[in-house]
């Protein structure tokens, strides 16, 4: 066949068969010089389609494909009061990362049923609840319809609460979103239950940080006094236990220690030896698993 050039009509013709939408071709494709390469490419486009005489080709082959930018991701899973949530917020603070406490999340939708009589095995309604609860962060404060609620989800109780809804399946399903909205530039470091295994199942480094009961019984029973609130450790041993119990054998994402997770023994460590470590580990981490 005779090959022809085409005007510009015609190449934004063409180049919308290519891309798909005709509004998308800036009006100045027209003015291509003939003979570069989008220019044959789109010849070829735009006589595969409107002739018999000419065979598709394959039009991608060489051209550029931007990879979008998948922040890095640090996951530190672990029971309760192993102290995670003090090094997740250092190691975020280290290396200027967004901090996540998933557990805050969950604290905040069983807050909001109790407050609003919703029995906290009911997984729809507390689930429709948790889409829409306004929340906001600022600095160290958590607002929960503008309502600074820091201390009321740190109580034992709200944390038993806590428990219960997180075993639900339509809560987890709610929240999944949410928290995946907090991987932004630079990087995140995340502490929860199933960051690693269910949030963020790629992210770049995954931790399973632990204590022994004894332990996270006498952080958690100082943090208690420290704000006032009154606890005997032998009571606190006793709701650990039942919280570890609730948590490993739920059905849906239960607490357990990945595969490819490095696991942090912080019984006989302080907070400050724990950052040190993940900080270690993170410098060790190939350039291709955190999303540079």
């Amino acid at each position: 066949m005779t090959h022809r050039h085409l005007d510009c009509k015609q190449f934004q013709k063409a180049t919308s068969i290519f891309f798909g939408i005709y509004e998308a071709v800036p009006r100045g494709f027209g003015n291509i010089k003939p003979g570069c390469r989008l220019w044959l490419r789109t010849h070829c486009v735009y006589f595969s389609f409107f002739s018999n005489d000419v065979k598709p080709m394959n039009l991608i082959s060489n051209t550029a494909v931007t990879k979008p930018v998948i922040w890095p991701v640090i996951a530190i899973d672990g029971p309760t009061a192993s102290g995670k949530g003090t090094v997740a917020q250092r190691v975020a603070h280290a290396l200027g990362f967004h901090y996540l406490d998933s557990g805050s999340l969950y604290r905040l939708a069983a807050l909001a049923a109790v407050r609003q009589g919703v029995p906290l095995t009911d997984d729809k309604t507390v689930a429709e609840m948790s889409r829409h609860l306004d929340i906001r962060f600022v600095g160290e404060k958590i607002l929960l319809a503008g309502q600074d609620v820091s201390d009321d989800i740190r109580s034992e109780a709200a944390g038993q609460n806590a428990s219960i809804v997180a075993a639900l399946p339509q809560v987890r399903e709610a929240l999944l979103d949410r928290q995946r909205a907090f991987r932004e530039s630079p990087g995140l470091v995340c502490d929860g239950r199933d960051m690693g295994s269910v949030i963020f199942p790629d992210a770049a480094l995954k931790i399973f940080l632990t204590a022994s009961v004894e332990a996270r019984a006498e952080r958690r029973t100082k943090q208690l006094k420290q704000k006032g609130m009154s606890a005997i450790i032998d009571d606190v041993v006793k709701e650990l236990r039942i919280r570890d119990e609730r948590d490993i054998n739920r059905p849906v994402a239960p607490l357990k220690r990945l595969h490819d997770a490095q696991l942090l023994d912080t019984t006989e460590i302080s907070a400050d030896e724990a950052v040190a470590s993940i900080l270690d580990w993170y410098s060790k981490t190939p350039k291709s698993s955190v999303g540079v």
